[in-house]
Parts: structure tokens; C-alpha cells; sequence
């Protein structure tokens, strides 16, 4: 059902914080310092200006997830129905070693953010050219760049998207992702050194591996019933 794969989207990205403060918590930081001292000490300024960085990153995000999940449904409709379970199975294993990744316990996850690099280094001079962010168009712009910083945790929710061989069902997916993270990095903005001390802890990053893998599970469950 789709709304569950929403829903598991959604909690991916809230419970996933701990990375996005690694990969995203510096590209927040530095935004944040960069926009006037006037935007800065009005506190609903500030936080305009950040969902408009957030809007372009989830964009971007929904983009993707559309080209994946769509390219995945044309193949599922050559290979038949069969592969919808494979898909599933490949997204269900990609939570889980992101989840262990998150948890500390598998180490070489991170490779998997070296897949992008060749596209960040031809977009990553567009974004620089939008700095310093003056004005709302300028902040949603450098959020449709940001979103293709390369990342495990995007990568695997774009895997995720795969099993709903839907281009519009495979956007939502990434919507909710996207979604999910927002709250953690808007408290990075107004909050950085704080959030980065408490989600950095070992204890935190365990809890939030162990409920990923434990998420991972969820689309392998209900298949038999869809």
C-alpha cells in the first residue's frame, strides 16, 4: 500500500538524523552564517529562508525518486510480477546496512556516496555561484543543488522508492523522506553545536541504526498480503 511506504519514508528520514547531521549539518551551518544579520536576527526570516532551502533539496529529491521508480515500474512490466518482490528485498537490504552503518557497525556503507561524485563535481560549482543566498529564489535554487549531494542515506531511500514501480508513487516516497529530515536540520540551523553534540553520541546513533533495520522489514511484510 502506498500510504505505507509514505509513512515508512517519512520515519526513515526522521530517525536517519544522526546522518544528515554528518553529510548536512556544515552545508547548514555555513548557510546559516552566510544569509545578512538581519535575516539572522529575525527568527521567522531565518526560518523562510531555511524551508526555502529545504523545499529545493526535496525537490530535487522528488525528481529523482519519480526517474528511479518510474524506470523501475517500465522493468517490472517487462520482467513481471516476480520482480516487485526482488525490488523490495534489494530496498529492504539497503535499510539494513544503512541501519547497521547509522549503528556503527558496518563501516564500508559509506562507499556507496562515491556513486555521485562524478555528478556533485559538474553541479557543486552551480550552487557556489548562488552564494551568498540573498534572496528566497536564490535560497531555493542552492536547495535544488544541494539535494544531489552525493549521500548513502538518499541513495538508499531512492532504492527504497524502487519497489513502488510508480514514477508518482516513487516521488511521494522521496516527499516523505525528505520530509522526515527537515525537523532535525532547521534545529541544526538554529541550534548547530547542541544537535551535533547530542546526535553524535554512540547511544543516540545505535537507537536510530536499530529502528532502521527494524523498518527495513516493513516492506518485506506486508508484500505477501499486497
Amino acid at each position: 500500500m502506498w500510504w505505507t511506504d509514505w509513512l515508512t519514508a517519512f520515519l526513515l528520514g526522521v530517525v536517519s538524523s544522526t546522518h544528515c547531521i554528518g553529510m548536512c549539518g556544515g552545508i547548514v551551518g555555513a548557510l546559516t552564517y552566510s544569509l545578512a544579520p538581519g535575516i539572522r536576527a529575525r527568527r521567522w526570516l531565518f526560518v523562510v529562508f531555511s524551508l526555502h532551502y529545504h523545499l529545493g533539496r526535496i525537490s530535487s529529491y522528488m525528481l529523482a525518486g519519480a526517474l528511479v521508480a518510474g524506470g523501475a515500474g517500465v522493468l517490472q512490466g517487462v520482467a513481471g510480477g516476480g520482480s516487485a518482490l526482488v525490488m523490495r528485498t534489494v530496498g529492504a537490504v539497503f535499510l539494513v546496512a544503512l541501519g547497521l552503518h547509522i549503528g556503527g557497525w558496518f563501516s564500508r556503507f559509506a562507499w556507496i556516496e562515491s556513486m555521485g561524485r562524478p555528478l556533485w563535481r559538474w553541479l557543486e560549482p552551480l550552487g557556489r555561484r548562488l552564494l551568498p543566498v540573498r534572496s528566497l529564489p536564490q535560497a531555493f535554487g542552492f536547495g535544488l543543488v544541494w539535494g544531489w549531494l552525493p549521500c548513502g542515506l538518499v541513495y538508499s531511500a531512492l532504492v527504497y522508492s524502487l519497489s513502488t514501480g510508480s514514477a508518482w508513487q516513487g516521488a511521494g516516497v522521496m516527499l516523505f523522506f525528505g520530509l522526515g529530515t527537515v525537523p532535525t536540520l532547521l534545529l541544526v540551523g538554529i541550534m548547530a553545536d547542541r544537535m551535533r553534540r547530542v546526535m553524535a553520541s554512540p547511544l543516540f546513533r545505535q537507537v536510530a541504526g536499530a529502528v532502521i533495520i527494524a523498518l527495513a522489514l516493513v516492506p518485506l511484510a506486508l508484500a505477501p498480503g499486497q
